[in-house]
C-alpha cells in the first residue's frame, strides 16, 4: 500500500510537470499574427500660445475630439480601410515663424497634410509645402495663400471675398441717398489685414465709402482712441477683421462709449462667437458673413463636444471641425485606394485631394470640392445676426465673388 501510495504520489508529479511544461510550451507557442496598427499622421502647427492661443486651442480641442470620436464611435458615411486610424501631431509654434519652421522641418516625411489655422504659419510654411509637395489646410486666409492655387487648401473662400458678400448684404438694406460708410477694424497681421487690399477695392466698386483702417492690437486694452475716430468720422458700419478676443473688448468700449446705437457693428466669422454674446445687449444685430453654420445648426458637433467635454464648450465656430476633418479623412481613403497604405505619402494625399466632389458627410450644406483651378473647397456665404442673443441666418446661401489679384 506504502508502495502503491509513492508510485501514486510519483505519477501525480510527473503528470504536474508534464502540464506545466505543456503550458509553457504553449505560452512561447507563435500565437495567430496580429494584424499591425497603420497609422496615418496629420500635423498641426499652431500658435496654441501667444495672443490668438485662446482661440486655436479650441481649434486644436475640436481636433482632437472629433477624431476621436470619429475613431471610438464612427460618423455615418465616413470611413477608413480595415486597420488604418489617423492620429493628430501637433507643436507648438508660440506664435513665432522661426519655431513653426523648426516644428515643420521635424514632421516633414512622418505627417501626410498640415493644419496651419493661423495665416501667419501658413503663409510661412507656404514655399516649404510647395516644395515637399504636401497638402496645408488654413482656417484664415488672403488671395496670395489662394491665387494662384499652391499647396494651400481650405473649405471656404478668402476673408476679402466673405468682406465682399458682406458688403454687398449692406448695399441691399441700405436705405438713405448717400453711399454708407464703413470702417475696417484689426490688429496689424496677416490676419487683420487679410481682407483690407481686395475687400477695400470691391467695396468701392459698388458705392460704399471705406473710411481709414483702424489698427488696434490683438488684445487691446483700450480702443476708445480708434472707436471715437470712427464716430468722427460718421461711420455707418464697423466690420472687426480679428477673432472673438479682438472684437470683445471693441465691443465692450463701443457700448460704454454709446456707439453701439449709432454705428452697426459687425466682423469675421470667429468674432462672432459666444464669449461676444455674453455683452448682451451691447452685440444685438452684430452680423457676420459665415462661411459654415452656426455650431447649434450641426447636432453632431454637440454630440461630439458632449461625449469628450461633457458640456457644449465651443467659441461658435467649431463646425469648421465638421467640414474640415472629414476632408482629410476622405482624402486619405481616396489616396489609400489609389497607391496603397505601403505608397501614402503627402503627395498622394494631395493629388487625392482632386478627387474630392459634393462631399458633404454631415449635411452642413457646404459640399466641398476641390479642382487644380480653386482651393477653396467651397465658396458659399450666409449672413448671421445676433437676435435676442442668438446667432440666427438672414441671408440665404450665396456664392462669393472669386477675388485674384491682377498680376
Amino acid at each position: 500500500m506504502r508502495n502503491g501510495m509513492v508510485k501514486g504520489k510519483g505519477l501525480g508529479i510527473i503528470l504536474a510537470v508534464a502540464v506545466t511544461v505543456a503550458l509553457l510550451f504553449t505560452a512561447c507557442a507563435p500565437g495567430p499574427p496580429v494584424e499591425e496598427k497603420k497609422v496615418v499622421r496629420i500635423g498641426m502647427i499652431a500658435p496654441l500660445t501667444g495672443p490668438p492661443a485662446a482661440a486655436v486651442q479650441v481649434a486644436w480641442r475640436n481636433a482632437v475630439d472629433y477624431l476621436s470620436y470619429f475613431e471610438e464611435v464612427g460618423v455615418p458615411g465616413l470611413t477608413l480601410p480595415p486597420g488604418v486610424t489617423i492620429e493628430l501631431a501637433w507643436g507648438d509654434s508660440a506664435y513665432d515663424m522661426p519655431r513653426a519652421i523648426s516644428i515643420y522641418e521635424r514632421m516633414r516625411g512622418d505627417v501626410v497634410i498640415f493644419y496651419l489655422p493661423s495665416p501667419t504659419e501658413a503663409a510661412g510654411l507656404k514655399s516649404r509645402l510647395d516644395r515637399d509637395g504636401v497638402a496645408g489646410f488654413v482656417m484664415s486666409i488672403d488671395e496670395a495663400m489662394m491665387y494662384p492655387p499652391s499647396s494651400l487648401f481650405t473649405i471656404y473662400p478668402t476673408d476679402s471675398e466673405s468682406f465682399a458678400v458682406a458688403c454687398d448684404w449692406i448695399m441691399e438694406n441700405w436705405k438713405e441717398e448717400r453711399p454708407p460708410r464703413v470702417a475696417f477694424m484689426g490688429p496689424d497681421v496677416p490676419t487683420g489685414r487679410a481682407a483690407e487690399v481686395m475687400g477695400t477695392a470691391y467695396a468701392k466698386g459698388i458705392g460704399i465709402e471705406m473710411l481709414p483702417f483702424e489698427v488696434v492690437p490683438t488684445v487691446p486694452l483700450d480702443p476708445s482712441p480708434q472707436l471715437l475716430r470712427l464716430a468722427e468720422r460718421g461711420a455707418d458700419f464697423v466690420y472687426i477683421q480679428s477673432i472673438w478676443i479682438t472684437a470683445l473688448a471693441v465691443m465692450r468700449d463701443a457700448e460704454r462709449l454709446g456707439l453701439t446705437d449709432k454705428i452697426r457693428f459687425g466682423g469675421m466669422e470667429n468674432s462672432q462667437s459666444t464669449p461676444v454674446l455674453e455683452l448682451g445687449p451691447a452685440v444685438e444685430d452684430y452680423f457676420s458673413p459665415r462661411r459654415l453654420p452656426w455650431y447649434k445648426e450641426v447636432p453632431i458637433l454637440e454630440d461630439v463636444l458632449r461625449e469628450y467635454r461633457g458640456k457644449i464648450d465651443t467659441m461658435g465656430d467649431g463646425a469648421a471641425t465638421l467640414v474640415l476633418i472629414p476632408v482629410w479623412i476622405e482624402a486619405i481613403g481616396i489616396a489609400i485606394e489609389e497607391v496603397g497604405y505601403e505608397n501614402l505619402d503627402g503627395r498622394a494625399v494631395k493629388e487625392a485631394m482632386y478627387g474630392i466632389k459634393d462631399f458633404d458627410p454631415h449635411g452642413t450644406g457646404k459640399k466641398v470640392t476641390y479642382t487644380p483651378e480653386d482651393h477653396r473647397g467651397n465658396p458659399i456665404i450666409r449672413i448671421y445676426e445676433v437676435q435676442g442673443g442668438e446667432v440666427v441666418p438672414v441671408s440665404d446661401w450665396r456664392e462669393a465673388p472669386m477675388l485674384v489679384p491682377e498680376g
